[in-house]
């Protein structure tokens, strides 16, 4: 990117999806109770250019956000992008939700109005550049008009336009109403990088100030003049339905208002949440458990591992695979990863309000419009009737790219006349998740001169892409469950990627933060280390020696190597494992120091994790992404794993689904490269790092070659055969 680079008047003023073009107005972060969360777009008085600036006569400048914020910081990244080419008063900086509009709000990545898959800067960084250097270059045409000279000799900065040679200065606001008239100009250059003044600073986050006094508003945190609570208990088996219901004991107490029937689930609402629970466990239902309830997590696994047997979609073939193959010393190993719930700290939930006439929505949601259709086909309603108020979420990591809570929602809703609030527990949202799918990985390979000479890849899964974006499904190929195994960052002349669709028996599958790259780096980064052992040299030389062709991430590993000490002696039973990956379109080495004890419990002792994703926008999210990340993976590596028996899911809190907790995480270390290159993805990439650095670094200590998440212990007690 350069100072040249420029928008097009006709693209500024279509501002559809080939653009993004984004601009927007007012409110703060926060919505108060008893309002809405998405006060109506009012622009009578407010520079309004197009969909994503709006600046007052105050100066005030609020900036509407396309996408949603979950903890990872885009709301503080995305301003940044906006304000730095606007030249905005950082410290006057507001923003506000954008409503349900794919036109307007809709990713450039996918045409739709969602947060996932890492994109929220990657595919907005230059429509928004756009658009704040659209607006600037509007306020400043108004001041050079009004002083009379060109606009050439004009400056912006920190909220005012300056002319240097007559020492005058007027504030965004004071031009604000005249700006509005202005016809955009047909071409405006973007900043140069190094003139970037906010983008790369190490920013405080916009969120955080309401979040630590308690302000910030949660979709769970909605309050409503006479709402009601109500939580569900849905069929424990997949598909199941409802049978009958005996609800004399729940209507008796206290608080209970109504008893829903629905499909496959009930719910009792109550004047609060205490009642809704009691009445809940009150009721005797009888359930129609229906096919699936003697389904077990050992019928799952049989059923993929004689799926993976079949030929694949072919996704890339390079070279002559066969007989690359026939030739070296030749390897074969299969990966597996479990099925995993998403577990966010806010449980699922919905506030709806249906009338007659309308239906309104307060939720967090990482899927906003298609929350208003989906909704709207369940109140039987147009979708110009559907107002969907989103709030800041406790935590979606793919789980809230499901409309079905609040489907649920308006569903019950429909059965009064007063809002209502839904909430899950956390047993009902853990066994009735929509789960990271269960992955099978073949890997051959052959290896010729200490090399990779063939690798030949089978991946086979679940297709969610096939369900959840139908047109991106093509051919018989999930391009998502491919990620990271076609584009295998290594040298590998013959190279042959494959893909089985094997849709788990019944059980629902969705996105999991890290996404198609959580198997693939996996896989992978598992199989370059037992080939580099298979090949008698050191996991990292080993790897340099096959991205002569990819220096961005040849640099990382280098620089991972020397930061984390790679190569000085450790203790018995201490080992260090390296991943790398080009995830997202950034670059990542990671290297994982742990300790397995003699019966087999792990200790990690330290992380180092050296990150090229471009520009950073705010370097301090970029670090805190990363970290979180790593522990969101390792948690899965060490302990997750969700099974089935007779049709039910087995775990149902974080007794049984644990998380890492702060004594089990160690000293993380990321460096950020400085780099000049177009934005990558950060939020996902950790989750993927961890876990195959980390069995890698079992793999340095023990010998022991683990293909199966999470961790056996067993297996790497003290005494056991390598």
């Amino acid at each position: 990117m350069n100072a040249h680079d420029s928008v097009s008047r006709r693209a500024l003023l279509t501002g559809g999806l080939a653009t993004g073009f984004l601009l927007a107005f007012h409110l703060p972060l926060r919505a108060a109770a008893n309002e809405p969360a998405q006060p109506r777009d009012a622009t009578e008085g407010k520079f309004a250019p197009n969909a994503f600036i709006r600046i007052d006569e105050t100066g005030r400048t609020v900036l509407m956000m396309p996408q949603v914020e979950m903890g990872q910081g885009t709301y503080t990244s995305i301003s940044a992008v906006l304000a730095e080419e606007l030249d905005a008063d950082w410290s006057r900086v507001e923003v506000q939700h954008a409503p349900p509009n794919d036109k307007l709000y809709g990713n450039p990545t996918f045409g739709l109005q969602v947060t996932g898959n890492s994109n929220s800067i990657r595919a907005w960084w230059l429509p928004l550049r756009k658009a704040g250097a659209t607006a600037r270059a509007m306020l400043v045409q108004v001041a050079a008009a009004q002083w009379g000279v060109e606009p050439a000799s004009c400056t912006a900065s920190k909220g005012e336009v300056a002319h240097e040679a007559s020492g005058r200065k007027l504030a965004y606001g004071a031009l604000a109403l005249a700006a509005q008239g202005q016809t955009p100009p047909k071409d405006v250059a973007l900043k140069d990088p190094k003139d970037f003044v906010i983008i790369g600073q190490p920013l405080k986050r916009l969120d955080t100030p309401d979040k630590v006094n308690g302000k910030a508003v949660y979709g769970i945190d909605a309050i409503l003049p006479g709402m009601k609570f109500a939580t569900v208990a849905a069929c424990p088996v997949f598909g199941g339905k409802v049978g009958k219901v005996d609800d004399s004991a729940a209507v008796k107490l206290p608080g209970v208002r109504k008893v829903v029937v629905l499909d496959d689930m009930v719910a009792v609402i109550g004047d609060h949440m205490w009642a809704a629970k009691k009445g809940l466990e009150a009721l005797k239902i009888e359930w129609n458990e229906g096919p699936n309830a003697a389904i077990t997590t050992k019928d799952v696994w049989d059923d993929l591992r004689k799926a993976s047997q079949k030929d694949g979609a072919v996704a890339k073939s390079d070279g002559d695979i066969a007989k690359a193959l026939a030739s070296g010393d030749k390897f074969e190993a299969t990966y597996e990863l479990p099925f995993l719930a998403h577990a966010s700290m806010e449980p699922i939930n919905a506030t709806v309000h249906v009338k007659p006439d309308s239906c309104e929505i307060w939720t967090g949601t990482q899927i906003m419009t298609r929350v208003q259709s989906e909704a709207a086909k369940a109140a039987g309603l147009p979708v110009d009737k559907v107002i969907v108020n989103n709030h800041l979420l406790g935590g979606g990591f793919g789980r809230k790219l499901e409309p079905d809570m609040v489907v649920a929602a308006v569903k019950i809703a429909k059965q009064v006349d007063y809002p209502v609030k839904v909430v899950w527990t956390r047993e009902e949202d853990i066994q009735h998740d929509v789960y990271r799918p269960v992955f099978r990985d073949q890997i051959t390979a052959s290896l010729v001169d200490g090399k990779v000479a063939g690798w030949k890849y089978k991946v086979a899964g679940s297709a969610v892409l096939a369900r959840w974006l139908p047109p991106a499904f093509q051919k018989g190929i999930d391009i998502d469950a491919i990620d990271a195994a076609v584009d295998a960052p290594y040298d590998f002349a013959n190279f042959h990627v494959e893909y089985v669709r094997a849709e788990p028996l019944s059980v629902p599958t969705g996105f999991w933060r890290g996404v198609g790259p959580n198997n693939n780096v996996f896989a992978v980064e598992c199989a370059m280390d037992e080939l580099a052992r298979k090949a008698g040299k050191d996991p990292i030389e080993f790897r340099k020696s096959m991205l002569t062709k990819n220096p961005r991430i040849l640099a990382v590993l280098n620089q991972v190597a020397e930061k984390s000490d790679w190569g000085q002696p450790l203790p018995a039973r201490v080992g260090r494992g390296v991943c790398v990956q080009p995830s997202f379109a950034s670059f990542i080495a990671t290297v994982v120091e742990a300790e397995i004890d003699d019966i087999g419990e792990i200790v990690l002792r330290r992380i180092t994790s050296v990150v090229d994703t471009g520009i950073a926008v705010n370097p301090d999210t970029v670090k805190a992404q990363i970290e979180g990340g790593l522990i969101f993976g390792l948690t899965a590596a060490l302990y997750g794993e969700i099974t089935i028996d007779k049709g039910r899911v087995q775990q149902s809190n974080f007794h049984d689904y644990r998380m890492m907790r702060i004594n089990e995480t160690p000293k993380i270390e990321v460096i950020v490269v400085k780099s000049g290159e177009a934005p990558g993805g950060i939020g996902e990439a950790g989750v993927n790092a961890g876990p195959p650095a980390l069995r890698n670094a079992i793999l340095a200590a023990t010998g022991v070659a683990l293909r199966r998440l999470p961790i056996d212990r067993k297996l790497l007690a003290a005494g056991k055969k390598a």
